[in-house]
């Protein structure tokens, strides 16, 4: 492994070349490890699955860090979990663990000392035990009921001992982990939301067109026979920047844009003297008042438009939104 030049002799080639070397084991790491994934991989899914309590993660120093992550990731997915800090476990947080649960350990030697005194109690509890290490035969490796292999030929670092690809074999591990038992359970998009109604995913699949929609007298609206001059008067009113069109009996039948108006008036000079039923587009887009946001702003971004005009289950017209109002609600 090339070694760290003195920082004084480090220039921007030099820096860009390190940097490519660092990825490129940790790229190499992960291969390894993807080529040697066998029925043990297998075995954890299944004994999580199984499992009627939780997924407990425990680690020391990186390996905790990376193991809090992971156990995040189980959790936002559908597999109940938590992380536990192993010194913290030996002196009192063991009561948080539940005879149920499944237990993931992480120690890149299997001979972490906090580790290796938790499992005693793991055995006496008679819970399920996952170890991730780079150590089969390990102390850690030896207790487990299955055996994840997440060791690296070398780390990133130049004297081989900073945690750095072995940290990122076990992230990958983890994530794998949580992203098949999100497979298996059936997990979909919409249960992801479930976990986070703060993100803007959330809000486009439980806000709806309705919740944010502009009804009543804050609909701009005209008739067929409006002329220009009411055209103008209505969109400068309701600040959307277009008007819809009704037909009879105020049925839905066309939109005018302020954009329409301005190409109007460059290219036709009796645009003035037209009304909005010369004028309109026909058969304005439109959309369900329960549809979620998130259809919405797909709706606007695949036909290039900033606002649907919003029709109930019976076809009325209910209201209008404007890419603005999901912008505002935090949908986009």
């Amino acid at each position: 492994m090339p070694q760290p030049l003195p920082y004084s002799r480090i220039g921007a080639v030099d820096i860009l070349k390190r940097a490519r070397g660092i990825i490129e084991i940790e790229r190499d790491a992960l291969t390894d490890m993807a080529a040697s994934l066998d029925e043990s991989f297998i075995r954890a899914v299944d004994t999580i699955l199984h499992c009627a309590g939780r997924t407990v993660i425990t680690g020391m120093g990186k390996s905790g860090l990376v193991g809090q992550k992971i156990s995040s990731t189980l959790a936002s997915v559908g597999t109940p979990s938590f992380f536990v800090h192993p010194a913290e476990a030996i002196h009192g947080d063991l009561g948080m663990i539940a005879r149920d649960d499944v237990v993931i350990a992480i120690s890149n030697s299997g001979e972490t000392e906090e580790i290796v005194r938790l499992l005693p109690v793991i055995k006496r509890f008679g819970l399920k035990l996952i170890a991730m290490t780079g150590k089969k035969e390990s102390t850690l490796g030896k207790a487990a009921d299955v055996v994840l292999n997440v060791g690296v030929k070398l780390e990133a670092c130049p004297w081989d001992i900073v945690p750095t690809a072995s940290t990122t074999a076990v992230l990958a591990m983890g994530d794998a982990l949580a992203l098949v038992l999100m497979d298996k359970k059936n997990f979909k998009r919409e249960d992801f939301a479930v976990f986070h109604p703060g993100g803007s995913l959330g809000r486009g699949l439980f806000v709806t067109v309705e919740d944010l929609m502009h009804s009543g007298d804050k609909i701009p609206t005209v008739p067929e026979s409006a002329t220009m001059k009411e055209i103008l008067r209505e969109i400068s009113a309701k600040k959307l920047g277009f008007t819809l069109v009704l037909g009879a009996a105020g049925a839905l039948s066309g939109i005018v844009t302020d954009g329409d108006i301005r190409r109007i008036f460059e290219n036709d000079a009796t645009a003035m003297g037209k009304t909005a039923g010369q004028l309109m587009h026909k058969n304005p887009r439109t959309i369900g008042a329960k549809v979620m946001g998130g259809a919405a702003v797909k709706m606007m971004e695949d036909g290039k438009i900033t606002s649907l005009a919003v029709v109930s289950d019976d076809g009325k017209l209910a209201g209008v939104i404007h890419l603005h109002d999901l912008l505002k609600a935090g949908v986009v």
